[in-house]
């Protein structure tokens, strides 16, 4: 088989994998939780810092080219409206809180944030796991083409990765709730998104970031 007639094959795979796991996702706020739950500390603080993650998110995925391949353009939009729902999601539980949506100490609800940091470089501007530094998205806004697929896949898969490292630390954290079940969820599909990225990546022929 051709080399791009390979790439569109996985393309389409990997497309697939995206929508099924998009399917089965469940819901952030599972019905039977009817009545307004009253949040702690660590609700509330992994609801304020993956709010401001997934808004970083967002932004890495309008600087994407344009112009870049279909393929890395949907997967963008995809992940970009996965990420507006629960950022609804998470403002609506912090309302519900009287709690602000912006937080005052990132990770300070985290019992274990330097295993959180092992996940992402010491950027002076990216307090979070996995974020990406005001340069990297200077940089992705100014990249074209194949390069810029290439470092959209990589910061996007290193946020991610960043992601799943605090929603871990919340499901370790919390005994139960809505909250809880949200991060786990988080785990979940976001996982098997880092899979498919990371396959399209080595596809288009760059390498994971250092973590």
């Amino acid at each position: 088989m051709p080399h791009a007639a390979r790439i569109a094959a996985f393309a389409s795979a990997a497309l697939m994998l995206l929508a099924i796991g998009a399917a089965l996702r469940p819901l952030a706020l599972p019905e039977k939780h009817t009545a307004a739950p009253v949040f702690d500390s660590v609700e509330i603080g992994f609801a304020q810092d993956m709010t401001a993650h997934h808004q970083q998110a967002l932004l890495m995925t309008q600087r994407l080219d344009p112009d870049a391949a279909p393929t890395v353009r949907r997967i963008a939009e995809q992940l970009a409206g996965t990420q507006r729902i629960e950022i609804g999601t998470m403002l609506g539980w912090l309302r519900l809180a009287d709690a602000s949506p912006l937080p005052s100490r990132p990770m300070a609800w985290m019992t274990d944030t330097a295993a959180a940091h092992r996940h992402s470089p010491h950027h002076p501007d990216a307090p979070m796991p996995g974020m990406a530094s005001t340069a990297e998205l200077d940089a992705l806004a100014a990249a074209r083409g194949r390069d810029a697929e290439i470092l959209f896949l990589q910061l996007m898969i290193r946020h991610h990765q960043g992601g799943i490292a605090m929603a871990m630390a919340a499901d370790r954290q919390l005994a139960d709730g809505p909250v809880k079940e949200a991060a786990r969820a988080m785990v979940q599909y976001q996982g098997q998104e880092v899979g498919v990225m990371s396959m399209l990546l080595t596809q288009l022929g760059g390498e994971l970031l250092p973590q």
